[in-house]
């Protein structure tokens, strides 16, 4: 955890975290991904807002850091499908962690 003896390897390792996730889009685009499965079109409908150049770019942000695979089937025309890595998976309790605080968030400071 965090400690005063370890801060500039504490500050490598939230830095290195928060490279891999940031952005609007990421996060939603595992959230997208958390129930399965998906191809590109489905991801876009999941996610409100985002073009189809920012989820492709995001998509390959996402595969480079190894939290989600690409895998392309040899059909006509080729089907292309997303998915979580099991390391991508390990962001669940993050992803969890994140949706209490912002509901905690959203009474605080909203009043929601």
């Amino acid at each position: 955890m965090l400690t005063r003896e370890g801060c500039p390897k504490n500050v490598l390792a939230i830095k290195d975290a928060l490279e891999a996730l940031e952005g609007k889009w990421k996060l939603l685009i595992m959230l997208s991904l958390s129930t399965g499965t998906k191809r590109f079109k489905e991801i876009s409908k999941d996610i409100n807002g985002i073009t189809d150049k920012m989820l492709s770019k995001e998509l390959k942000m996402l595969e480079e850091n190894k939290l989600i695979k690409r895998d392309v089937f040899d059909t006509f025309p080729p089907t292309v499908e997303y998915s979580i890595t099991k390391h991508g998976k390990s962001i669940e309790k993050v992803l969890d962690a994140l949706y209490l605080w912002g509901l905690e968030h959203r009474k605080q400071v909203m009043q929601k």
